[in-house]
């Protein structure tokens, strides 16, 4: 009758019900930290260069990832709309990582290369010029904003801190390669670069 003691006490069920949920997630997760496949990059994968880099910065901070994830899943009709399936060794130098479950636009873990340039400016200054049917706000403001790189250089330097594998030079060179861009050429260099290591895999 140990059991009844257990069932009958809230409490103690509780803190057991902890204890078996840590034990096993543990045995889930901490196994990940050991395989190539979750903690080494793909062939071919690099950093994102600094203007990729400024692209990624905008992207977040103008919430595209609140309506767009960028991560495919495993299964048919996930993957002939978009491709590859997502693997973790992509996402090595990503932070933060785009991945998510939010779907109000398509997914953009493979955009990169499936338009030119010149439809995603269009697509951002005015997203129903492209796709008439589409909700998403447009951003011509990013046509006109400029990027004077001063903290690109530091912004890659902290992220060298984390392991991205980014030299002295890609770090000197960062402010001139920026500078004088608009954050729209910086967002299009980073939605073209997406994917593109296993896209044709």
């Amino acid at each position: 009758m140990k059991h009844e003691i257990v069932e009958k006490n809230v409490g103690l069920l509780s803190v057991l019900i902890l204890v078996v949920i840590s034990f096993g997630g543990l045995a889930e997760i901490v196994p990940l930290f050991f395989q190539d496949a979750t903690t080494k990059p793909v062939k071919g994968l690099k950093p994102l260069n600094a203007l990729q880099l400024e692209g990624r910065d905008i992207y977040i901070r103008e919430g595209c990832f609140n309506c767009h994830s960028q991560m495919i899943r495993p299964f048919r009709a996930e993957t002939e709309r978009y491709g590859h399936y997502s693997v973790a060794g992509e996402f090595i130098y990503d932070h933060p990582f785009q991945w998510g479950s939010k779907r109000t636009g398509p997914d953009l873990a493979r955009v990169g290369g499936r338009y030119s340039d010149d439809w995603h400016y269009a697509h951002m200054y005015n997203p129903r010029d492209v796709v008439p049917e589409s909700n998403m706000p447009a951003y011509p403001w990013l046509n006109y904003a400029t990027l004077d790189g001063s903290n690109t250089a530091t912004k890659m330097s902290r992220l060298r801190m984390l392991g991205v594998p980014y030299t002295d030079e890609d770090i000197a060179g960062a402010a001139d390669k920026v500078r004088g861009n608009t954050e729209m050429d910086a967002l299009v260099a980073y939605l073209q670069q997406l994917g593109t290591v296993l896209q044709d895999r």
